[in-house]
């Protein structure tokens, strides 16, 4: 069954890797278009309507390719995760039957409103609109993150006498601790996707010299935004979200840094490459003590390694969080320094006369996408071998009489599938962008 037991990981690996390009893409412009059509109430001006309708479009295409992919992983955990369902059903089962039904039916309802209702709900309706589009969208992350946190922090819960786990206190699931961290780092990580992809458009729209008024405004518009979450990314959302992990997860945090010795005024590993085998990190560059203070705020402390806990506690793959956690760590870095110059340009006045700098930001785009999936790799590989920290090892989760052959049938049709789906989406995609928002102005006009 172990031959299974991978398949069914990497199985679920790919559909939720695939899927999360689109919610981190919807949740980060559904703040992003609340924010245009509140500048449209306030001012008056069309070109704010305009620039909201043609990103709504692009949410639109995400929304749908979202829902489509995401549908495929509730039924995974009942296909390949079977004892991990019934087990875990009673306190999960909360949470994800909320994202379906009220968070889910909230966005896509006012999302065909938005889009298709414009005129009958006259400015304040339409407002409201998308004010509900980002509210069932965020509240759609916060489900999905409670459930994930659950799973890192078991919270809540107590242990029937035939093995399943059930509620204790809906509230003490919602505000798990965990939740209340994770969630806004997952979100602010999204709203950096979504300041990326309207920057990087408008700066393709500038660049190409068409549509220029409206390429200047989406630069403007990431930028600012963009700025302001990528720094909330690395403090407080991200120092919290570690303070969490050596809280409750230490072997992971040891698992992160590449920690295989525990000591005092521990090392911050910038780079190096984890020798798993000889247990040691081969070419370090790192900052003395820095560990020990990021995570106790003491220069001195003592920061627990790998060799202080039992093998089969370690994460199964120590260099895929190891280097998860560094690309995510990197990239962030690097984010905060392009919206930091674009915005210190922009505030002197010479964003767009520096082509160099648009270039940086329209060649970025691909990755906080990145960024995103290896900080859920981090996540999720880190908290191996357990499905429920501490409760439920993976191994004993999977269903089974579903056969490693079964999960490796199915995860190649999916991939041929989700290729087919891509190149859909990638098509969709270049036709709105290549219409552009002047198209939605001429709509708009013949319309009326």
């Amino acid at each position: 069954m172990q031959s299974a037991l991978v398949a069914d990981r990497i199985h679920f690996a790919f559909t939720v890797t695939f899927h999360y390009i689109f919610p981190q893409v919807t949740m980060g412009l559904a703040l992003l278009i609340l924010i245009l059509k509140t500048m449209a109430l306030r001012t008056g001006k069309e070109n704010y309507n305009v620039a909201a309708r043609f990103w709504a479009k692009i949410f639109g295409i995400n929304f749908a390719v979202g829902v489509v992919t995401g549908i495929p992983m509730e039924f995974q955990f009942g296909t390949n995760w079977a004892a991990f369902s019934k087990a875990a059903g009673g306190v999960i089962g909360q949470t994800l039957a909320m994202e379906g039904v009220f968070s889910f039916f909230l966005e896509s309802s006012f999302l065909g409103l938005f889009l298709f209702g414009e005129k009958r709900l006259g400015r304040i309706g339409h407002w409201v609109s998308a004010l509900m589009i980002f509210i069932g969208s965020w509240l759609s992350g916060y489900f999905i993150v409670a459930t994930d946190a659950w799973m890192q922090h078991p919270v809540a819960y107590s242990l029937a006498s035939n093995g399943m786990y059930t509620l204790q206190s809906f509230w003490g699931l919602l505000l798990n601790p965990w939740t209340l961290w994770q969630y806004p780092h997952t979100m602010v990580g999204a709203v950096q996707t979504g300041c990326f992809l309207v920057a990087a458009i408008g700066a393709f729209y500038v660049l190409s010299r068409r549509d220029e008024e409206y390429g200047r405004m989406f630069v403007s518009l990431g930028v600012i935004v963009g700025v302001i979450a990528s720094i909330l990314q690395l403090y407080p959302t991200g120092d919290g979200q570690g303070l969490m992990i050596a809280r409750h997860q230490p072997v992971t945090l040891a698992a992160m840094e590449g920690l295989f010795h525990g000591q005092r005024g521990a090392p911050l590993a910038i780079l190096g490459q984890p020798d798993v085998a000889n247990q040691r990190l081969d070419n370090p560059l790192v900052i003395p003590r820095g560990l020990s203070f990021l995570t106790y705020r003491a220069w001195t402390a003592e920061v627990k390694g790998l060799d202080q806990f039992p093998r089969d506690q370690w994460p199964d793959q120590v260099e895929l969080v190891y280097f998860s956690y560094h690309l995510m760590v990197g990239l962030g870095t690097i984010f905060i320094a392009i919206f930091v110059i674009a915005a210190f340009l922009l505030w002197r006045g010479a964003l767009f006369r520096s082509r160099h700098v648009l270039w940086v930001i329209m060649l970025a785009l691909p990755f906080p996408f990145i960024a995103n999936t290896a900080g859920w790799i981090t996540a999720e590989v880190g908290r191996q071998p357990w499905l429920i920290y501490g409760l439920m090892r993976t191994s004993v989760g999977e269903s089974p009489l579903v056969s490693a052959g079964n999960a490796w049938f199915t995860l190649i049709g999916f991939m041929g599938l989700y290729t087919v789906l891509g190149i859909l989406y990638l098509f969709l995609l270049y036709r709105e962008i290549e219409r552009g928002p002047e198209a939605e102005l001429t709509a708009s006009r013949a319309g009326s």
